[in-house]
């Protein structure tokens, strides 16, 4: 494998020091501070002159500070030389407006996406982008890594006695198909009407889940509002259990209350996004394995896709 450097911003230190210990590499040392009116300072203080530079940084709260510390560590190492500059992004923030889904709305996704081509990223790493179509936004590669592949062996290691995948709403059936066919499991859909942002009321349940174990499959968890309604009305329709497998958990607002207090039996999230809180309904699955032999592959020119066969 070619030699390359690894650095990593503030949002992901751990989950960048998983990834290095698995790759047998040192992260590279960079100074991140701020002034005394919040703006952000970046000092690269290794050379990084002619090499490809991987650089961890997941865009979560506060994701305005996380993103524009990506922008200004990419611009640090543009102007140091580096030879290629990788954004491992395990959670790709402003992802949710995609598209013009009202009148005179931004679409952020691509915002984003043009600020980091701008800033001088040649490429991007990331898991689980809410929308796949997002990596038409960008003129370079994109590697969008399927979160399943952390949660699949957990699934199995239970040993559930009905198990099924549901849907959380219809805009995630896809995901769900994917895991039911890796699983082999038979799939549910959870019906809902969202009124607004950030809460969701449950209408109805497509398919059988009586007596079942139920896995709710979704990307991201952030006020666990549909999760904890989804689990009510699985229950009250007679199914077993309820646990999430949710790549990327959020958890903003009351969310950890929520969860305390619901149905939901438990949340298996991955670490592309630090814990606030411990709860004993979650439970947390790195990434770095699958985020580390990516890196590996890239470096090798090996193909990615490999990683998921």
């Amino acid at each position: 494998m070619s030699t390359f450097k690894l650095f990593s911003g503030s949002a992901n230190v751990e989950l960048t020091k998983k990834i290095g210990k698995y790759l047998n590499v040192e992260v590279g040392e960079a100074t991140l501070t701020k002034f005394s009116d919040g703006e952000i300072s970046v000092q690269i203080k290794e050379s990084v002159r002619g090499q490809d530079v991987f650089i961890v940084q997941a865009t979560c709260s506060p994701a305005n500070d996380t993103l524009m510390e990506l922008l200004i560590m990419v611009d640090a190492l543009k102007r140091s030389s580096a030879k290629s500059i990788s954004a491992v992004m395990p959670y790709y923030g402003y992802a949710r407006q995609d598209r013009k889904a009202a009148p005179r709305v931004p679409i952020t996704a691509k915002l984003t996406a043009d600020m980091l081509e701008k800033a001088g990223v040649h490429r991007v790493i990331t898991i689980d982008l809410h929308a796949a179509q997002i990596q038409g936004f960008f003129n370079i590669p994109v590697d969008n890594l399927f979160g399943s592949i952390i949660f699949v062996d957990y699934i199995k290691a239970k040993k559930l006695k009905n198990p099924v995948i549901a849907s959380p709403d219809i805009g995630g059936v896809a995901r769900a198909r994917s895991y039911a066919k890796k699983l082999n499991y038979d799939l549910v859909i959870v019906d809902k009407r969202r009124e607004k942002a950030n809460e969701a009321e449950v209408m109805n349940i497509i398919g059988n889940v009586k007596g079942k174990d139920i896995i709710l499959v979704d990307d991201i968890v952030d006020t666990a509002g549909t999760l904890v309604k989804a689990a009510l009305a699985l229950k009250k329709m007679g199914a077993n259990s309820v646990m999430a497998c949710c790549t990327h958990g959020v958890l903003s607002g009351t969310a950890y209350e929520k969860l305390n207090n619901g149905q939901l039996d438990e949340l298996i999230i991955s670490d592309t996004i630090p814990i606030k809180e411990q709860c004993d309904k979650i439970t947390v699955l790195s990434s770095s394995e699958m985020l580390a032999q990516t890196i590996q592959r890239i470096q090798n020119n090996e193909s990615v896709t490999t990683i998921f066969t």
